[in-house]
């Protein structure tokens, strides 16, 4: 025994050896810290193999994160209890690690053998020495920054997948990448679109199944037909694809499933458009059934009418599917959303869990999505078990659990002719943030929020649906008035749920003024944490809901925590930065957060003493304003203009929400080539190319919009005028 201990502490310290001199010897695509070298029990390699075998043994190891919900059944639940109830007011900042873009940071880090494996804003991959947060490696993908506008949500990406050696980052542009765990090195790049042109983009974290590596796609918004391929871990090759929705009808159906789906469909525009169904966030798996599990986004468009869909369910929008591993067939689908017409997404992690009902031990899949109504199904086949609301949801009267279908209040809902407030809106009750179970209280954690939106069809005559822009067929409309606006931004509120899954009934909340708070980890220690929107991390009790512990983060918090364990000492770390669609389109109303995307891996540990600098302040004043030279026919069009095509990263009503330039703050200078920065002068800092999609009239006619509304800005709050961040 002494001598296999001997040889295996060998074996990491000649690893550890070989990826430092990997660093220099390759230097393609990864970078060496110019710091201090990393200790030595954090080798940046692994000691054993990660494979299908040991993620679902995760529990017997729970030192390591070794997925993003940390095993298969993705209920992000540490059984480490050394930081617990009894002693978290003594947690401090162990260590933080500075990323290199300040935009979104919405990863949950893996942790294998004292490597963390994290990824910032345009899929930046980072390995770090987890005990010290010394940089290992790191590997920028290099996507092209005149992709950014390709995804409705930010240029995010929420993680890596590990295993056969290899770091698995599904990037923006629409590439899989493999990485050589050892140091940081490409070992194969292949492309996941299908081919068909349209705007395509990847935020997820991927999945290791067997020899496969699970991607699902992104971009309904944009005219994508979703669907999830499935890749080989050695080669890269394509192994099999599901599509969520039928596409042309002139070709043969891709599977039989497709052929089933299509008879919920009408007219032409469905396929035209693309359809929708993304599967943009996280995949679950479980090796008893041999089942893969994930959940589908919107159509498009979001209305319905815009999509020739009065009736038609439209599957598999909006809907959990469940396919076969090895092959990608179907086994069963549940749809919660049946002709989603609210972009009522149903991407939000989906747990697996063994629970009791009617005293029967049932392995069901959990789920709580952006409708506002939490899921019980039984995960072998589908069926639904129950479902109950969990937060504000007009939408919806219940769910007929006899037909598993909801009866929708259309009065109150509809807004396909005329405009309504609905509640949820499209940021949903509870979005990606990943939420939590913990087998010790059986409750799940949910970072839920309430949030009615008001919806109202297209001003124009007929929707124009478009390559390269947002295509909801509908308006998100935000009155100018600041007052009204601080109204509607109170009247949103955040909430940490405790449910309890068998009840079906909230057992403790915590109340948060913001929207958009983050994702939760629970704990053996009786814990719960949470990152918050206006830029803390937070730990409460898991039975009771007590807040036990805070710590600053410079930043809003939305990603999911993790927590590890490296020579006996527990870490719990988050990323914090500000980012995603609530700031880039909400602007007006996710100010009050007043927080800046300061992009940071935090981690705490008992008795940290490390600290993090003053929180950026980037506030200037307003610049010298230009004169308005529109009349108000003019400058109505130029609202229309930028709504439907700048505000989904530049803010409803020209209102920036401090993740990019806030345009009422451009420079003379700026204005002075404004034609030009839309005609893509700017497009290698992020800012996409619209030549040829404007004629001139049109760009003078936003230009002159968006001087309007600085003067608005100068009236409204005297001069000068201190702005949220400057135009850059």
């Amino acid at each position: 025994m002494n001598n296999i201990l001997m040889r295996n502490r060998l074996l990491k310290l000649a690893l550890s050896k070989l990826a430092l001199v990997g660093l220099v010897a390759f230097g393609v695509g990864c970078q060496r810290n110019t710091s201090a070298p990393a200790a030595e029990p954090a080798a940046a390699a692994e000691s054993k193999i990660v494979d299908t075998a040991r993620i679902a043994a995760g529990d017997s190891e729970p030192g390591n994160w070794l997925s993003t919900g940390r095993t298969y059944n993705e209920q992000r639940y540490s059984p480490l209890e050394k930081v617990n109830a009894g002693n978290v007011a003594k947690l401090g900042l162990a260590w933080s690690y500075k990323v290199d873009i300040d935009r979104g940071a919405e990863a949950t880090p893996v942790v294998v053998d004292g490597v963390m494996y994290t990824t910032g804003a345009y899929s930046i991959v980072y390995a770090i020495n987890a005990k010290t947060g010394e940089q290992l490696w790191k590997y920028d993908p290099e996507v092209q920054r005149s992709k950014s506008g390709n995804a409705c949500c930010d240029v995010v990406n929420r993680g890596v997948a590990i295993g056969q050696g290899k770091v698995y980052v599904a990037a923006f542009d629409g590439r899989v990448i493999a990485i050589n765990a050892k140091d940081g090195t490409k070992a194969w790049e292949v492309d996941a679109k299908d081919g068909s042109g349209r705007t395509f983009a990847l935020t997820g974290a991927p999945l290791l199944v067997k020899n496969l590596v699970l991607v699902g796609s992104g971009g309904a918004e944009y005219n994508a037909r979703g669907y999830i391929s499935a890749f080989d871990t050695a080669t890269g090759k394509l192994a099999w694809r599901f599509y969520t929705v039928p596409g042309d009808p002139a070709k043969p159906d891709e599977s039989p499933a497709i052929t089933m789906a299509r008879k919920t469909w009408t007219g032409q525009q469905y396929w035209k458009q693309g359809g929708g169904g993304t599967v943009w966030n996280t995949i679950a798996y479980d090796p008893e059934t041999d089942l893969i599990y994930f959940g589908t986004g919107n159509g498009v468009s979001w209305n319905k009418l815009e999509r020739d869909e009065p009736n038609g369910d439209n599957l598999f929008i909006s809907s959990i599917v469940a396919v076969k591993a090895e092959t990608g067939e179907y086994a069963w689908h549940y749809q919660e959303t049946p002709n989603d017409n609210w972009d009522y997404d149903a991407c939000a992690n989906i747990i697996l869990a063994d629970i009791t009902l009617d005293g029967q031990l049932r392995k069901v899949l959990l789920h709580a999505p952006k409708n506002g109504f939490f899921y019980v199904l039984d995960r072998k086949d589908g069926k639904l078990l129950s479902a109950e609301k969990f937060a504000p949801a007009t939408w919806a009267t219940h769910i007929d659990l006899k037909t598993g279908r909801p009866v929708v209040d259309q009065k109150v809902a509809d807004w396909s002719k005329e405009a309504k407030v609905v509640a949820p809106g499209p940021f949903g009750a509870h979005n990606w943030q990943p939420m939590s179970f913990s087998p010790k209280t059986g409750l799940v954690y949910i970072p839920a929020q309430e949030v009615a939106s008001m919806m109202a069809p297209h001003k124009e005559p007929s929707f124009d649906n478009r390559e390269g822009v947002w295509n909801i067929g509908g308006d998100l409309p935000i009155p100018a008035d600041p007052k009204v606006i601080e109204q509607i931004a109170a009247s949103l509120k955040g909430k940490l749920i405790a449910w309890d899954p068998v009840a079906q009934k909230q057992v403790w909340s915590q109340a948060y003024t913001n929207i958009w708070n983050g994702g939760t980890l629970a704990t053996a220690g009786n814990l719960v944490f949470q990152g918050t929107a206006d830029g803390r991390v937070v730990a409460y009790s898991a039975d009771k809901g007590e807040k036990l512990w805070e710590s600053p983060a410079n930043s809003g918090v939305m990603a999911g925590p993790m927590s590890y364990e490296v020579d006996g000492e527990q870490y719990v770390t988050v990323m914090a930065g500000w980012g995603g669609v609530f700031p880039l389109i909400g602007g007006a109303i996710s100010n009050y957060a007043k927080v800046r995307p300061e992009a940071r891996v935090l981690t705490f540990k008992i008795g940290g003493t490390a600290s993090l600098p003053a929180p950026k302040n980037d506030a200037v004043p307003l610049p010298e304003l230009q004169e308005v030279k529109a009349d108000a026919k003019t400058l109505a069009r130029g609202a229309d203009l930028f709504i439907n095509n700048c505000a989904q990263c530049h803010g409803l009503n020209a209102v920036g929400g401090g993740v990019i330039p806030d345009l009422r703050y451009l420079t003379p200078e700026k204005h002075a080539i404004f034609a030009g920065i839309v005609a893509g002068a700017k497009s290698d800092r992020g800012m996409p190319s619209f030549a040829g999609r404007f004629n001139p009239e049109e760009v003078e006619a936003i230009h002159q919009y968006i001087i309007e509304r600085s003067h608005a800005l100068k009236q409204a709050l005297g001069s000068p005028v201190e702005g949220a961040a400057s135009a850059k």
